[in-house]
């Protein structure tokens, strides 16, 4: 197929329940979108100024500093010893990734590229654009002979599902009898919530727990967009099997896939420091401490959601039946329908709003079960 092929960008179909939640007299709550709006911390923003004389073309591969940063980086907070700069890579953002990884694998007519029941689009854009089968399913058991690639999801976007050590061993396993590259798409994984994630970190598809040491056939995605308010630097990065980081190279460098020297700089500063982080999961924490049981309180059910940056509820009725009600309240959104078939019924809400809209969307659904 190609690019013309694609269907109209599925946001564009929540304009008129925005257009209506607009029309609110104290305005819109706008929860559709997962995009950080809390400032980005200075020392990010300071490593990226004094970074601003790039005069010469970045390298695809990055930095050596940049790739120890990150490879300290899953040691320090993912409990993921041993990785050296061989085994990682900067990405432009962790989209183009998602979108591009199987068309950088060699996947295409005849292979099969599996995603989760609850999916973020771009995993099956990315197996449309090569003209293999996009597969949505949880089940290892289900995964046929043709499977080249498995996207994991952990914490998922939009349904917050947190997959434990034995959940991911049990995905490589037959990943790996199926001759297929599993990647997990980790990028919400220092924010977890309920359950043993409140307590404990949530664990990589590269824990040595699940690997036992052998990192073959296993790819981890992450993003600084959520832990760090970087969604406007483009700034993530892969790690895992040496060998396929080595080929996504080589076939990054011809499509001149570079990470800016700039944003590179900035990328080192934020993996060095704990501190932002840890602030900016305390104020998702305390924003999500208010919305959940507002949600609750107006009818809706929240399933999973024991981590990331959102509640997937369900008021038992058609997804675009509860935009409608909540866009009379002013809030809007996103609409299970847009994460694949499987949940027509469920909604997403985003907690990247500030804490004085949070509290006003809270204060509406309450007002409104009253």
């Amino acid at each position: 197929m190609s690019v013309h092929d694609l269907a109209d960008y599925p946001w564009d179909a929540v304009a008129p329940y925005a257009e209506r939640a607009r029309q609110h007299p104290d305005g819109i709550v706008d929860l559709s979108i997962g995009s950080p709006v809390d400032p980005t911390p200075a020392v990010v923003a300071d490593a990226l100024r004094s970074a601003t004389d790039a005069h010469s073309y970045p390298q695809t591969v990055g930095t050596l500093a940049l790739r120890e940063a990150i490879a300290g980086w899953y040691s320090r907070r993912r409990g993921v010893p041993g990785l050296t700069p061989a085994h990682v890579i900067p990405t432009v953002g962790s989209k183009e990734l998602v979108a591009l990884l199987p068309l950088l694998l060699g996947v295409g007519a005849g292979g099969t590229v599996v995603h989760p029941r609850a999916a973020y689009p771009s995993y099956e854009v990315g197996a449309r654009l090569v003209g293999a089968t996009a597969l949505a399913s949880d089940d290892p058991d289900e995964w046929p002979e043709s499977t080249r690639l498995v996207w994991l999801n952990t914490p998922g976007n939009p349904d917050g599902r947190v997959l434990g050590i034995d959940e991911l061993r049990r995905a490589a396993a037959r990943a790996r009898e199926l001759g297929a590259v599993l990647a997990s798409d980790e990028c919400y994984a220092e924010l977890g919530w309920e359950g043993p994630w409140a307590d404990a970190a949530v664990p990589s598809i590269l824990d040595p727990r699940v690997t036992d040491g052998d990192l073959s056939g296993l790819l981890s995605v992450y993003s600084l967009s959520k832990q760090s308010n970087l969604a406007g630097y483009r700034a993530a990065f892969l790690a895992g099997d040496p060998a396929i980081v080595a080929s996504l190279v080589t076939a990054r460098k011809h499509l001149g896939l570079m990470v800016p020297g700039p944003v590179q700089a900035a990328m080192i500063a934020a993996l060095g420091d704990d501190a932002h982080v840890d602030h900016q999961k305390e104020l998702y924490r305390a924003r999500r401490a208010v919305l959940k049981p507002a949600v609750e309180a107006a009818g809706f059910r929240v399933d999973r959601s024991e981590g990331g940056l959102y509640l997937w509820a369900t008021a038992g009725e058609d997804a675009w039946a509860s935009l409608g009600r909540l866009a009379e309240l002013g809030i809007l959104a996103g609409p299970g329908h847009f994460y694949g078939a499987h949940f027509p019924e469920h909604i997403r809400f985003s907690l990247t709003a500030t804490d004085h809209r949070i509290a006003e969307a809270a204060a509406r659904l309450t007002a409104a079960a009253s």
